[in-house]
């Protein structure tokens, strides 16, 4: 069992100047009352047009995000290559579904996938299918209902786009997670991911479908998929997360009169995440492992199945993965122990990313003890350094 904790490895690339502004930046968003205000304050500014970016940019955009173009990531692409980190650069601008836009998106997913084909310290790609289309047809397509003649048009659109981008990474030779949405555009995305990993799968995944295991189905889906996966002669590729949507699913149940897809509890979902991971490592020769989260039992726990079943910690069908800007002590001291640790590097213009940054502050907020354990690892290690400082 490796250690987590040590934070001189999780800190060891950042400077004592990075380390303080860290502080002061998870003290902030640890309060409810500033997470409230600066959802409400920052898209209202957005919205008169009055200068955010001077604020925005040096505190939680450069903590959280990459860059504002592709290129301008690179120098932290480098800086993670430097500790054996890898990384996913995820263009995270909020779509508007206009066709300008959807091309936009398009074209940008294509860029990083090809760019990740010329940087071995890039290996995945990634994209989320709701941003390829009008969110309206996806919706009644999802639910059964009749489509009129242009928005099976514009369906078949999808479609497309979804096949030229996975095959573009089919033919560089880069892996393609596909995120997960909302429960009640899931089931259209998992026919259509199902698809593509079957056309594209054959000797390797390069095809991932995403997998949120707070869902009370998911795990009775991993399974099928793999049945199906062994019957068509594929590999499966999954990714693992616990979940992005639990309280609107909750809302959005209740408004119409279906039952929850969620799990009423937190030890249902972690019990679903962990059983689900052990499912994947149990059948490693025919399904590859994406394991996105910053919990340090699921971590743990995998880093042990590796051990049970006697797999290098380098082998290349298994990933970590953890934001950036986020759980340092668990990427680090992964890497450190040879793990393959990715880390999701969001960019894109700031005023198109601000809701990304919105729910990321949400995040370390409602989490239990996420904010805390952040704040809790930094002040060890300036304590940490100080002491190493005075004692010389």
């Amino acid at each position: 069992m490796i250690s987590l904790e040590n934070t001189k490895i999780a800190f060891e690339n950042k400077s004592n100047k990075d380390l303080k502004s860290m502080r002061l930046l998870f003290k902030l968003i640890s309060k409810n009352w500033f997470v409230s205000t600066t959802k409400t304050i920052l898209p209202l500014a957005l919205y008169i047009h009055f200068p955010i970016k001077w604020i925005v940019k040096p505190t939680i955009f450069k903590h959280f995000c990459g860059g504002e173009t592709l290129e301008s990531c690179f120098k932290v692409v480098e800086k993670l290559s430097n500790n054996k980190v890898y990384s996913i650069l995820d263009y995270s601008a909020e779509s508007t579904n206009s066709n300008e836009t959807i091309n936009e998106v398009t074209d940008e997913i294509i860029k990083t996938i090809l760019n990740a084909a010329k940087n071995p310290f890039i290996p995945f790609a990634v994209f989320k299918p709701s941003a390829l289309i009008q969110n309206n047809i996806l919706e009644k397509k999802s639910s059964g209902q009749e489509l009129n003649e242009t928005e099976k048009v514009e369906f078949e659109k999808f479609t497309q786009r979804i096949n030229s981008i996975c095959n573009e990474a089919y033919k560089n030779k880069v892996r393609l997670l596909i995120d997960a949405e909302y429960f009640r555009f899931q089931e259209i995305i998992d026919i259509i991911v199902t698809d593509m990993m079957e056309k594209y799968n054959k000797e390797e995944a390069y095809i991932f479908n995403t997998l949120q295991m707070y869902r009370k189905d998911r795990l009775q889906f991993l399974k099928y998929s793999h049945n199906i996966a062994i019957l068509k002669g594929y590999k499966l590729g999954i990714k693992f997360v616990r979940g992005a949507y639990m309280e609107q699913e909750r809302l959005l149940a209740k408004n119409n009169n279906y039952p929850s897809p969620i799990h009423n509890t937190k030890e249902e979902t972690d019990n679903d995440f962990n059983l689900g991971i052990e499912y994947t490592i149990n059948n490693i020769k025919t399904i590859e492992t994406f394991c996105g989260t910053h919990n340090e039992k699921s971590c743990l726990l995998l880093t042990n199945l590796f051990s049970l079943n006697k797999i290098e910690n380098n082998d290349k069908r298994i990933w970590f993965s953890q934001l950036y800007g986020m759980s340092e002590h668990i990427s680090f001291n992964l890497a450190n122990e040879k793990y393959n640790v990715v880390k999701y590097i969001p960019y894109g213009p700031i005023k198109k990313v601000l809701p990304y940054l919105i729910r990321r502050a949400e995040e370390n907020t409602s989490i239990k003890g996420q904010t805390n354990r952040e704040l809790s690892l930094i002040k060890v290690e300036i304590n940490r350094r100080k002491n190493k400082y005075e004692n010389r």
